[in-house]
Order: structure tokens, then sequence, then C-alpha cells
């Protein structure tokens, strides 16, 4: 056990948006803010968050490329203090889904670096 600090585990870099996503799981929740969002998971801003482990369908619209992608992911971590929050993995995603998503992260990483 190392006595310094914690190395991010993440295996992705991730990406503010200004999106909203749907999921459903013991509620169905629409129109929620994503916080950030990576091809490894998603964090989403919600007053009605999930229990850790809960497998929740998740339907994330990208206007820009005129397409909506469903995912299946599993709560990983919930924040009940404001800004009430939760993160989630993506448990489920074929390869057509994968590259969907692969485009609009690449095209937001564009508009960040450049």
């Amino acid at each position: 056990m190392s006595s310094g600090a914690r190395q991010d585990p993440r295996l992705y870099p991730r990406y503010e948006v200004d999106a909203f996503a749907d999921l459903t799981g013991t509620e169905i929740l629409l129109n929620h803010k994503v916080c950030n969002i990576s091809l490894g998971g998603i964090c989403l801003q919600t007053e009605s968050v999930e229990e850790v482990g809960t497998v929740v369908d998740l339907f994330i619209n990208f206007p820009e490329l005129e397409t909506t992608i469903a995912l299946t992911g599993e709560v990983v971590w919930v924040n009940r203090e404001p800004p009430e929050d939760m993160g989630i993995r993506y448990i489920e995603m074929n390869d057509e889904r994968k590259a969907t998503l692969k485009k609009f992260l690449q095209r937001l990483e564009k508009t960040t670096v450049g």
C-alpha cells in the first residue's frame, strides 16, 4: 500500500459537454445534464440518484451527429450532496455504438484542443 496520492484509475479521458441524457433504472429519469463523458462511462447530474450497482439503460442524444445511442451501464458511484450526481460505467456496447461515441468524442477533442 502506498502512502502517496491515489492514482486516477480512469482508462479514458473525460470531456465536459453541454448535453442531456435519459435513463431508466429503478425510475425513469428524463433530460438530465451530462457533466462529463468518456468511452468508459458518463457522469449525470440528477436529484434522483440510483443505488450503486443498479443497472441502467441510457439514451444519449448527439445533436451534432443527428443520432441517439442506447447503452447499458452500471452505477459505480453516487453523490447525494449538492450537486447530486452519479457515475455510470458502460457494461454493454456493440461496435456500432462504440464507433458513434468515439466519433462524438473525437469532435469534442478537436474543439477543446484547437
